[in-house]
């Protein structure tokens, strides 16, 4: 992992690894349990394959009392544990440590629960996100939540992240959509938030834990609510000559007041790539590609087609192709959903990045891209959540090429600078994990940092989950409570100090 700072390994933990193995064995019996070299290769990376290495010791538990008998055993002897889903981040948030035990959740695969009078699903966390919609969708139902991963990505993992998708202008990210979850603590504790209703009482810590990326409990239970099918669903392919004109449209639709179910785009390079890769019938002579999808009754769908055609015309739009049948909807989402695999067949690396901006700020970042791409001489394919701004840039490079994965981090991190500049994030659904770790500061004081390390602090103290993730500095939770002593004197003497 060279460049990439990582915690040091505990060299305690590192010389009793045979007695860790042979405990772990113990505790989580059966095929459990991998420590073999080549085998934990499989395990070295997530998404974000750029950054590898091989874990201390990966365990794959199947019941909630394994992972609370792993998690109390390693909080007792000062080991560290990095959670691990279906692997498919792409920031970096389940990269191992050498030290640490890598806790994969993926033999916990069960639908536990189907409620439709409730419209609830009660999950166990390895469940895939797809998985949920194909056990309800023979009654109508579904899952709203759909990151293009979703085939393959864990519920349990969309937590961790607050995992988003082409339909969360309308429906919500992940946040939205979780009602309850069952969760172990570092210290072994099994802990409920949430549940099957709608709204609990007391401090929100539901939304705490959504999207801390595995560093506040490990979640082994999910509970869900699912939406009845839209009566009608009809998707728009509008092509247009610049990518600010097609910014500028997304604006207006929303503007307009109308919210689609979703609204993604597309640039040149993607829309070749994708075109290439599936056959969904794209327009090649186009410099972007707005794909919005209506639903709803029949009528209103029919109205809010009429009224996004004619905003696109306003904006300078050159082809507009209306979907006349389901198979022909789900082909132009084929493209877009199969972008990032497409954009692989052009290029031999790509990284992918996530940032979040202000509607409005579309055709001024899209500018601000392009300089930074001459800038740096690496090409870029934008794919995004045109709706709510959330940015996938691809960054094409060679990793056998010397220098170039330095060149394309780079590059990606002055893409987020430009987001947080114009009022943006540095992340909208991939996490922070290690990848903009580093960055964290250009949006957060160090106040506001500090503050979320004490709520990191209260679920966990000694930073045995997950560590190096998300904050570029580790600190010890007694040194956020420390008091300021100058002079020999400390401020406000007469406050009774505990």
């Amino acid at each position: 992992m060279s460049g990439l700072a990582m915690p040091k390994p505990n060299a305690e933990t590192l010389r009793r690894r045979s007695e860790i193995v042979a405990d772990m064995r113990i505790i989580v019996p059966g095929e459990g349990v991998v420590d073999a070299a080549n085998e934990m290769r499989a395990f070295e990376s997530d998404g974000l394959t750029a950054y590898r290495q091989v874990p201390l010791v990966v365990v794959l538990p199947e019941t909630v009392a394994q992972v609370s008998r792993l998690l109390r055993y390693c909080n007792d002897r000062n080991i560290r544990v990095v959670p691990r889903g279906s692997g498919t981040s792409l920031s970096g948030g389940a990269l191992p440590l050498e030290d640490a035990v890598l806790l994969v959740m993926s033999r916990f695969n069960r639908i536990l629960k189907i409620d439709f009078p409730n419209r609830i699903v009660v999950a166990q966390p390895g469940v895939t996100n797809l998985g949920i919609t194909s056990a309800v969708e023979q009654e109508g139902f579904y899952y709203a939540p759909d990151p293009s991963s979703q085939i393959a990505c864990s519920i349990g993992g969309n937590v961790a992240e607050n995992s988003g998708g082409v339909h969360c202008l309308k429906y919500g990210l992940t946040a939205n959509n979780v009602l309850g979850i069952e969760m172990v603590l570092m210290s072994g504790e099994v802990v409920r938030l949430g549940g099957g209703h709608l709204d609990a009482e007391g401090y929100d810590l539901l939304g705490v834990m959504t999207g801390s990326e595995g560093l506040l409990g490990v979640v082994t239970e999910v509970t869900v609510r699912i939406l009845k099918k839209p009566e009608t669903a009809r998707a728009l392919l509008i092509g247009f000559p610049t990518s600010e004109q097609g910014g500028q449209c997304v604006a207006d639709i929303i503007g307009a007041g109308i919210i689609p179910g979703g609204m993604e785009m597309m640039d040149r390079p993607a829309i070749h790539a994708a075109e290439d890769f599936v056959h969904a019938g794209y327009p090649l002579d186009v410099e972007a590609l707005l794909i919005v999808e209506l639903d709803g009754p029949g009528v209103e769908v029919d109205h809010l087609i009429t009224a996004v055609e004619a905003i696109a015309i306003r904006n300078g739009s050159t082809t507009c192709r209306i979907s006349q049948s389901e198979q022909e909807r789900l082909s132009f989402w084929a493209g877009r959903k199969a972008a990032f695999p497409a954009v692989g067949r052009i290029s031999p690396d790509y990284y992918c990045m996530d940032g979040t901006i202000p509607r409005k700020e579309l055709p001024r970042v899209l500018a601000g891209m392009r300089q930074l791409s001459q800038k740096y001489g690496l090409g870029v394919a934008n794919v995004f959540h045109a709706g709510d701004g959330n940015l996938h840039p691809l960054i094409l490079y060679d990793a056998n090429v010397p220098g170039e994965l330095d060149k394309a981090e780079s590059f990606g991190a002055d893409i987020l600078r430009l987001c947080v500049k114009v009022g943006g994030v540095l992340t909208g659904e991939h996490g922070v994990g290690v990848e903009k770790r580093d960055l964290m500061p250009e949006m957060f004081t160090q106040v506001d940092l500090d503050q979320q390390m004490r709520v990191k602090c209260a679920f966990d103290p000694n930073h045995l989950l997950n560590p190096g993730k998300v904050f570029p500095q580790l600190r010890r939770c007694a040194e956020l409570g420390r008091m300021h002593v100058h002079r020999g004197q400390v401020a406000f003497p007469d406050i009774p100090r505990f």
